[in-house]
């Protein structure tokens, strides 16, 4: 899913439609949460919100959406909800919502659509606007974008993908003649979460001396950069960068060499960030560290601002003693935090503060088809003294969004800082990729294959008997599936070098989602081949290894492939490696290819 700013934000040209949506005056008082007591109280101000655009495929009419979205509306609590002043701080209360109605938002000559809407979001999604969220649609000749925003008091990120996922499943529902949520309870309300967490026990003497302990090292405030950022002058114009880390395969030759280690990928990006701290300003990575509060599965399907600060410290580089910051910053965000922040009087804020979030859409039980609807998590644009550092990894690998003041000092150190952070993160993955196999103290490294290696990878299929009577020598047709196979982040085309460079074996993976056995996705080996001088000394073994790693990073529960009857060695070899004949495959010729003039 991209991550990315409203500045950046990639919208198609279009009418531009917002759905006022009409609420009650003020009714139950309901509890304020610390984290929106603190937002809230910041009083009104422009890019306080947060938004999530995607793609509408088919025709879709303004009165469907709306439908769809007052259903989504009425299931959960929180966004029936607004604040107002009170005397002792922001008050919040239950609304109703009433009539609705769409307006056009013109775009003047010249101006971007993204500028245009974040004119609109800026004045619709504050923190005391009631309702402080906003529905706006994109019409355009290639159908609607939607982009739903609220202001950041009401959801979290997570909140944002349990909207968009209600909102396309009330839409679904109608189209089917349904009900939405039929049947379904509701969720619970963001403000009954609140009421628990004030319930559960306060933290122990450990965790609050802990607390002090790193706010001390940090000055008594919130830890803070720690290079300068050219800040002295208060807050500036933010400078937002949107950086791809890593792709599919980076992220997942990654993810295998933390789970090698025993570790989390956000282990291994910590240790990769508490390298570059101590290198270029040779202090302990310490940084706000926000967590999830969503502590019970009964609140996975729920809309509010599940998140809670919590401290991270790191002066260990390596993944386990990451791994175990990690699990201290968990520990130290799992209690009540007002109470924990008393001898500071709230949150300690200070100019140049540190943050670092974290969210891997693949562990979420909430998911959305984020590529096919083009979803994209969208900030505002907003003035700023501190560092914001956002993490995503989803199916399309690691993404980051770093937001600072945008100073010439802040450029040249969070820059370099950026630079090599994503450099270190690179490497690692590279080094994890291109994985060594040693055989009989022989090594060789697993990649995937290039287009230069095409004509290998041919010979190594066409022999054996088999083959040599089904491959062709018309490489220009290898050439051409190849490009295809290149262009699909599903598939793998794997061949292993020699210490010399040489190709000396192949096989092609595939991730195969499917509906049946719960949803699982599957791993397709295909087109094993080790050149025949290495037969029989393990290679094959360890490349099936490897390709079970891929699939497990990738999702996969289930790894399955096929092999000629007639192949009666590679039978015992798969079964020796606990593949089981449980099923029979067919095939079936579709196109009889000519050969010749």
């Amino acid at each position: 899913m991209r991550l990315t700013n409203v500045a950046h934000l990639r919208l198609p040209f279009g009418r531009l439609m917002g759905y006022d949506l009409q609420v009650s005056a003020p009714g139950a008082e309901l509890p304020v949460s610390f984290d929106q007591g603190r937002h809230v109280g910041a009083g009104t101000r422009a890019g306080s919100w947060m938004a999530l655009s995607f793609r509408l495929t088919g025709p879709h009419g303004l009165a469907d959406i709306e439908e769809a979205w007052r259903a989504v509306v009425l299931r959960h609590g929180t966004l029936r909800t607004a604040f107002s002043p009170g005397s002792a701080g922001p008050r919040l209360h239950e609304v109703r919502i009433g009539e609705g109605s769409w307006r056009e938002h013109p775009i003047a000559p010249g101006q971007a659509v993204n500028e245009a809407l974040r004119e609109v979001l800026d004045t619709a999604c504050t923190s005391y606007a009631a309702p402080s969220h906003r529905l706006c649609v994109l019409e355009t000749a290639d159908g609607p974008t939607v982009v739903v925003a609220a202001d950041h008091a009401h959801v979290d990120m997570w909140s944002m993908l349990v909207i968009a996922r209600d909102l396309l499943a009330a839409m679904a529902a109608r189209r089917s003649g349904q009900e939405p949520f039929a049947g379904d309870p509701a969720p619970p309300p963001f403000a009954a979460h609140t009421t628990a967490l004030r319930e559960r026990p306060q933290a122990p003497q450990d965790v609050r001396d802990r607390w002090a302990q790193i706010l001390g090292d940090s000055g008594d405030v919130m830890p803070r950069f720690p290079m300068g950022l050219g800040e002295s002058d208060g807050p500036q114009r933010e400078r937002v960068e949107v950086r791809d880390v890593l792709d599919v395969d980076a992220a997942a030759a990654l993810g295998a060499g933390a789970a090698q280690a025993g570790v989390s990928t956000l282990s291994i990006v910590v240790a990769e960030m508490t390298r570059v701290t101590r290198v270029l300003a040779d202090e302990p990575l310490r940084a706000v560290f926000p967590v999830h509060s969503r502590f019970e599965p009964s609140w996975h399907d729920s809309v509010g601002w599940f998140i809670t600060n919590s401290v991270i410290e790191c002066d260990d580089p390596e993944p386990a003693g990451a791994a175990a910051a990690v699990k201290e910053a968990v520990h130290l965000g799992s209690w009540p935090l007002a109470e924990v922040l008393v001898p500071w009087g709230g949150m300690p804020e200070a100019p140049g503060m540190f943050a670092i979030s974290w969210l891997d859409l693949r562990r979420l039980p909430v998911r959305l088809d984020a590529s096919g609807i083009e979803a994209q998590y969208v900030g505002a644009s907003i003035l700023t003294d501190g560092v914001m550092l956002w993490f995503v990894l989803d199916d399309t690998g690691l993404h980051l969004r770093c937001r600072y003041p945008d100073t010439a000092e802040a450029r040249r150190n969070v820059g370099r800082w950026l630079d090599r952070l994503i450099a270190g993160l690179r490497n690692a993955a590279r080094a994890d990729d291109a994985r060594a196999l040693t055989v009989a103290g022989t090594t060789y490294r697993i990649e995937r294959a290039r287009r230069s290696d095409v004509p290998a990878v041919v010979a190594l299929l066409a022999d054996d008997e088999i083959g040599a009577a089904r491959e062709s020598g018309d490489i220009a047709r290898y050439e051409a599936a190849f490009d295809g196979v290149a262009r699909d982040p599903a598939q793998f085309l794997a061949v292993v070098r020699d210490a010399g460079g040489s190709v000396v074996a192949t096989m092609q993976l595939s991730i195969v989602a499917g509906l049946s056995r719960g949803g699982a996705t599957r791993l397709q080996i295909e087109g094993v081949r080790v050149a025949a001088g290495l037969r029989g000394r393990g290679l094959g073994a360890l490349m099936l290894d490897w390709a079970h790693d891929h699939g497990r990073a990738r999702g996969a529960t289930l790894a399955q492939l096929t092999t000629d009857d007639q192949r009666a060695d590679a039978l015992r070899f798969y079964a020796r490696l606990g593949y089981d004949a449980t099923h029979t495959g067919l095939k079936k010729q579709l196109r009889v290819e000519r050969t010749g003039t």
